[in-house]
């Protein structure tokens, strides 16, 4: 049995109202960060309202630890420029995978995440039994800048025969 409970894809699908960095509009690219693993979306060029749609792949060892997102600037000839961050974290959805929801109809709301006061979501968040996968939509507001919000999809990607509940740090 591996002592890796499993890996997170996190699709990174938009950008809304992001703070303009450049006179002619920012280049914005998205970087996560978790346990030392650092990915990055591709740029998109001068817009503040970027679409990445892009599957980013995490390995997750600890289900409690933050994830962060940041979002940058691209620049040619000087350091990147910050355009927020923010941190977000998979414990709600971890809970719903360990339970069995084979008999549930797909499309089935099973959880619904409320923004608090530390947390950076920016709407409510629901967890979803969607064609035989939890899936969860995250609209998180950005820390550190006047506007911006990215939109994630996390789904979690099960390893054969690797038994996820007695693999977990909670």
């Amino acid at each position: 049995m591996s002592t890796l409970p499993g890996f997170l894809s996190v699709r990174v699908l938009r950008g809304i109202n992001l703070v303009s960095r450049d006179a002619k509009g920012s280049d914005p690219y998205v970087v996560l960060n978790l346990d030392g693993q650092k990915l990055k979306t591709g740029v998109m060029k001068k817009t503040v309202n970027p679409i990445w749609n892009e599957d980013l792949t995490l390995a997750v060892l600890d289900a409690a630890a933050p994830i962060k997102l940041e979002v940058f600037d691209k620049d040619t000839f000087s350091k990147d420029d910050e355009m927020g961050d923010a941190e977000f974290d998979i414990e709600a959805l971890m809970q719903i995978i360990k339970m069995d929801l084979q008999d549930i109809r797909s499309g089935t709301v099973v959880r619904t995440v409320r923004p608090g006061k530390n947390s950076c979501l920016a709407d409510e968040s629901h967890i979803i039994w969607e064609n035989g996968q939890v899936v969860q939509d995250l609209l998180l507001k950005l820390r550190n800048v006047e506007t911006g919000v990215v939109h994630l999809q996390l789904k979690w990607v099960n390893i054969p025969g690797d038994t996820l509940t007695a693999t977990f740090r909670l």
